[in-house]
């Protein structure tokens, strides 16, 4: 899909560089890639403490042959 935005040129050309990519489309395909993998990462650690641990749960028992 065809996108026109205005990015920051200087923010571009940096992470082209730090990242050696050869296009700008590559440099933002990853820098979204990126964000998106850490705002997942992000939700799963706001999990921490809210999901109640079964002490007497067998996962080998669970697991199919």
């Amino acid at each position: 899909m065809a996108t026109n935005l205005a990015l920051d040129d200087s923010l571009i050309a940096q992470a082209q560089k730090v990242g050696h990519h050869k296009t700008k489309k590559d440099a933002v395909t990853t820098a979204l890639k990126e964000y998106i993998a850490r705002k997942k990462q992000v939700e799963v650690i706001d999990l921490f403490g809210k999901i109640e641990f079964d002490k007497s749960y067998d996962y080998k028992k669970a697991r199919t042959r």
